[in-house]
């Protein structure tokens, strides 16, 4: 299978740059595996394809503002890109110029509140690095850090809070996971009184989300790794719809990369913490996922080969076709789909 089988054209105009007015007024492209059909709609309507008894599963990952600018003791100005917590102040963290942050270099941010140390330069080119401060982390990251925007975003974000889900909860994420974006509070309290029930995962996107498909073959491709866990009352949530015959749809690619990591063949899940580097693309056999919330994805990337994998590549790529024809916002800030 080639990584060019998975191309679309897209005009630049259709990638959102800014998030929408309201979140859930943004558009839901609806596509219906069974009877191969489409159909437009706005987010909030999403509560119409949701039944009693059926579970959404999210991921209640937080953002961290992980881009902090600093200077080398030289004076010299550096920018570093936070990717993953190793252990108590220690991050694998991109850094930029790569070429002048050796081991053993010194880097002070937002005068003098954060200090950091190379410690070693890691696969790939990353640095493990060792921070210095006084206080809590987090809190000297909201006062120094920006939100680290994918890359194909070039307009400064205002709100802060819009590259986050309403339940973002647990610190540890380099990306949002933008399906999320779309709910809130008041939609989910719809959803719940409805009888349908909400289950959370927490997997920590990676900057790797963005990294592209360099191999001509699918198949040679090699997926980042991510961190994640699932807490007991949430797995108890999707097993009972599992036995019940309900269906289990996942909020946006990561939780399904969650729920395909830890189900076994019955669709069943078990409490779990780990780090999962699933790479679901055509012929993948779906265990425990009944349907997906997502939103429109780069071409030929790993995540449109996951909703190829659910959907069809065909119909997907007929769906992609009919978004760009309609006008529909792709990407992070961009427009929803639901696969039922």
């Amino acid at each position: 299978m080639n990584v060019s089988d998975f191309n679309y054209d897209l005009p630049e105009e259709l990638i959102a740059q800014v998030p929408i007015k309201k979140r859930d007024e943004s558009r839901l492209m609806v596509l219906d595996r069974e009877k191969q059909t489409i159909e437009h709609r706005t987010f909030k309507d999403i509560i119409e394809y949701l039944e009693p008894g059926d579970c959404l599963v999210r991921n209640n990952t937080k953002v961290i503002p992980a881009r902090i600018y600093g200077k080398k003791e030289t004076g010299a100005n550096v920018e570093f890109l936070l990717l993953n917590n190793i252990e108590g102040d220690i991050w694998e963290t991109i850094v930029r110029p790569g070429n002048k942050l050796h081991v053993g270099t010194k880097v002070i941010f937002g005068d003098g509140i954060l200090k950091a140390e190379i410690l070693d330069i890691m696969t790939g080119g990353t640095r493990k690095v060792k921070f210095e401060y006084t206080g809590i982390f987090n809190e000297i990251l909201d006062k120094i850090g920006l939100m680290p925007l994918p890359p194909y975003i070039h307009e400064e974000l205002k709100e802060k809070d819009r590259y986050q889900t309403v339940y973002a909860k647990y610190n540890g994420s380099a990306a949002a996971p933008t399906a999320g974006l779309h709910f809130t509070e008041e939609l989910l309290q719809k959803i719940e009184a409805k009888g349908i029930k909400i289950a959370n995962v927490t997997l920590h996107v990676g900057i790797g989300t963005f990294r592209p498909v360099k191999e001509e073959k699918v198949e040679d491709h090699e997926m980042h790794s991510e961190h994640f866990y699932i807490k007991q009352e949430d797995v108890d949530k999707i097993n009972e719809t599992k036995k019940q015959g309900k269906r289990v749809i996942a909020v946006g690619t990561t939780s399904c990369r969650v729920l395909e990591t830890i189900a076994d063949e019955n669709g069943m899940v078990k409490e779990t913490e780990g780090d999962t580097q699933i790479f679901i693309y055509p012929g993948y056999k779906f265990k425990c996922l009944d349907g997906l919330i997502t939103n429109f994805h780069l071409p030929q990337s790993t995540l449109l080969m996951l909703v190829s994998a659910l959907a069809g590549r065909d119909f997907i790529l007929k769906a992609y076709n009919e978004a760009v024809k309609e006008k529909y916002r792709f990407f992070s800030f961009g427009d929803a789909m639901l696969i039922k």
